[in-house]
């Protein structure tokens, strides 16, 4: 699956003590315009899976160019992953952490299915506010690497 292209995202949400809980996730998608709704895709053993599924929502940052490191310490397990990391509250009942200053949009989404797929957790959630910033680049993933849009990727090996 290293071979398809994806923006990076950051999705976040509160655990039962009100801590904020994120990870790296490449796996989300636009599943309907009417009404707005997106799916994530998380892996069963991953720390942020139980708040996503017990809070009923979550927040969507998706990254700009230039924040791999980012990206990279969010996929990092067994670390606190927001230590240092500027973030503001949501302002939907159902959203996560909003990461401050390092992405192009975020959404705040409210779960209304979860769906066992594998060693996954699928998460269909209805989109209760979203921001998008007027300019700047998303972070994309592909092949292992990152880039930004216009860039050409090196030929493989």
């Amino acid at each position: 699956m290293a071979g398809f292209p994806s923006g990076v995202t950051v999705v976040t949400a509160f655990d039962h003590d009100g801590k904020p809980q994120g990870m790296t996730v490449s796996a989300f998608c636009s599943v309907s315009l009417d009404p707005p709704l997106v799916l994530v895709c998380i892996e069963r053993s991953a720390s942020a899976r139980e708040p996503i599924q017990h809070r009923g929502g979550f927040s969507v940052n998706f990254l700009a160019a230039g924040e791999a490191p980012l990206s990279a310490r969010f996929a990092t397990r067994d670390i606190d992953r927001f230590e240092g990391v500027a973030w503001s509250q949501p302002e939907t009942p159902h959203g996560g952490p909003l990461l401050d200053g390092v992405c192009v949009a975020n959404i705040e989404c409210r779960t209304t299915q979860a769906v066992e797929a594998g060693d996954h957790w699928v998460f269909v959630a209805s989109v209760e506010r979203g921001w998008r910033r007027p300019d700047g680049d998303p972070l994309l993933h592909w092949d292992r690497r990152y880039f930004r849009l216009g860039e050409r990727a090196a030929s493989p090996g």
